[in-house]
């Protein structure tokens, strides 16, 4: 079973055509601009999607010290300390040594594991297997696989249950085809329309695979309907992608630091899209696609 913000139906992920229909709901033509109110409203709206998403039970957090996974974190420690964060990267990885970092200070419970060139093939073959064929995408294959990685962390804990930050990229115009659009909140919008193909798929097939449930309360209906609402401006402002999120982190108390670090994606906070390109070098292929369908 997977649990991916109601768009699981019968154990099967929706069709991309209700996915849309979903996503169609969020489409707003004004847009609120009081940061104040905004940030106020906001901060309940998340920490109500993460605290109604806590198991009755011990669970897990992907931690990457990014902003997304250190607020779902510093938020569930205000509840309970019944969970471990798990990162995992190679020695001297930016996630590993940010999550660290963040666990010392909040004395939060957390596992890693440093993976050998070996571990992260083993990890790569894994994950593509489980992905499927058709995917010789490096950037789900280096997603899935720290996904997959802490995951083989969490189950020695019998971890069934996990929290991840996905979504707050979209919502809150965190890559840098927002910055550059002339539209951010369009920009958004579209990239909540291809989540399902690009990211869910991924998700669902990973959590299948491992029997786990994954929380996503960055996808939780409240929080999306109302940051489709926040007007662009307070999304990308002062330098910093994501900037209402970032400050509604820090309104609640956590640490600049977290809040404000500047966050590179999974695959590459981890270190796992260099293991990807030494990995396809040592099976003799000078590009990652082609090592990708060499494996089936």
């Amino acid at each position: 079973m997977v649990i991916l913000s109601n768009i699981v139906k019968d154990g099967k992920l929706i069709s991309q055509e209700d996915w849309e229909k979903k996503i169609n709901k969020f489409k707003h033509d004004n847009f609120l601009n009081d940061q104040k109110e905004i940030e106020i409203k906001l901060q309940k709206l998340i920490i109500n999607a993460i605290k109604k998403r806590i198991p009755n039970e011990k669970f897990g957090i992907f931690l990457s010290g990014g902003v997304d996974s250190s607020f779902i974190s510093y938020v569930c420690k205000k509840f309970t300390n019944n969970f471990t964060c798990y990162s995992v990267g190679t020695g001297e990885s930016a996630d590993i040594n940010s999550a660290r970092k963040f666990s010392e200070m909040y004395n939060i419970n957390w596992k890693h594991k440093i993976l050998t060139i070996d571990e992260m093939e083993d990890v790569i073959v894994r994950t593509a297997k489980i992905l499927s064929k058709e995917t010789t995408d490096a950037v789900s294959i280096g997603v899935g696989s720290v996904e997959l990685a802490c995951i083989d962390i969490a189950k020695k804990d019998n971890i069934t249950y996990l929290f991840g930050g996905i979504g707050s990229e979209e919502i809150f115009a965190g890559y840098k085809r927002h910055e550059d659009s002339i539209d951010i909140n369009e920009e958004c919008l579209k990239g909540l329309y291809g989540m399902l193909q690009r990211d869910l798929i991924r998700d669902f097939k990973i959590a299948n695979a491992t029997n786990v449930n994954f929380l996503t309360p960055l996808l939780d209906n409240d929080v999306v309907d109302y940051s489709m609402k926040i007007d662009s401006k307070l999304k990308i402002k002062e330098g910093y992608k994501k900037y209402i999120f970032r400050k509604v982190a820090s309104n609640y108390g956590m640490d600049d630091f977290f809040s404000f670090r500047p966050k590179k994606a999974a695959q590459y906070g981890s270190n796992f899209h260099k293991a990807l390109k030494k990995v396809a070098k040592k099976n003799g292929h000078n590009y990652i696609k082609e090592y990708l369908k060499s494996l089936f």
